[in-house]
C-alpha cells in the first residue's frame, strides 16, 4: 500500500489530487483496508513520509560522521539539516501533501523527532541555551525547510546551493559561531 501510494505521489503534478480512493486502487485493495491501516489520510502520509525518512534517522541514530553522534553537536546541526533539506527536495510532492494540504504536520512523530534532535543538539552547541529557548530555535531552522518555503525560494532564483549555505549561515548564528 504505501508502495503505491509513493508511486501516486511521486508521478502526481498536484499531491492534494492523490486520494485515497487511486492509492487503494493502485494498491490492489479496498478503501476500507487502507483507513483500516493508516485511520485517513494523514495517517497513510505520516507512515510513507516515516518509512522514506528511517534511513537518514537510522544514520542520526547510529551512523558515522557526519550524521552519528561522534560528530560534534554544531557540525552535526549543519549535516542533519543539509539531509532534511535532501530528503524534502527528494521527495516534493510527498513533502507537499504532508507539509501543506495535510493537517497537524507539526505533531507528526517524525516532526517531534526531528524538533528535539535539533533542540538537544542546540544545547550541546550552546550550553548556556536554555531548553526554551533551544526548542525555539529548533522550531525557526525547521521552519526555513518547510516546503513551500523551499519551493517559493526556488522558484524565485535561488539555487539549492544558495538554499543549503543560508540555512548553515543561519544555523550557525543560532548556536553562536561566525560561518566559515
Amino acid at each position: 500500500m504505501l508502495a503505491a501510494a509513493d508511486a501516486l505521489f511521486a508521478d502526481a503534478q498536484a499531491p492534494q489530487s492523490v486520494s485515497m480512493d487511486a492509492i487503494a486502487a493502485a494498491a490492489g485493495v479496498g478503501k476500507g483496508t487502507l483507513f483500516r491501516a493508516f485511520g485517513d489520510r494523514d495517517g497513510l502520509l505520516d507512515a510513507l513520509a516515516a518509512t522514506k525518512f528511517q534511513p537518514l534517522r537510522t544514520a542520526v541514530e547510529s551512523g558515522p560522521k557526519p550524521l552519528g553522534s561522534d560528530t560534534p553537536a554544531s557540525e552535526r546541526i549543519l549535516a542533519f539539516l543539509d539531509a532534511v533539506l535532501t530528503f524534502k527536495l527528494e521527495n516534493r510532492n510527498l513533502m507537499r501533501a504532508r507539509e501543506v494540504t495535510a493537517t497537524g504536520n507539526l505533531q507528526s512523530e517524525r516532526y517531534r523527532w526531528m524538533h528535539g534532535l535539533l533542540q538537544r543538539l542546540i544545547q550541546d552547541a550552546t550550553p548556556t541555551c536554555t531548553t526554551g529557548d533551544a526548542g525555539y530555535a529548533a522550531h525557526a531552522l525547521l521552519a526555513v525547510l518547510h516546503i513551500d518555503l523551499v519551493d517559493e525560494l526556488l522558484d524565485t532564483g535561488h539555487s539549492v546551493e544558495d538554499i543549503r549555505r543560508t540555512q548553515a549561515a543561519q544555523a550557525l548564528a543560532v548556536i553562536g559561531q561566525a560561518p566559515e
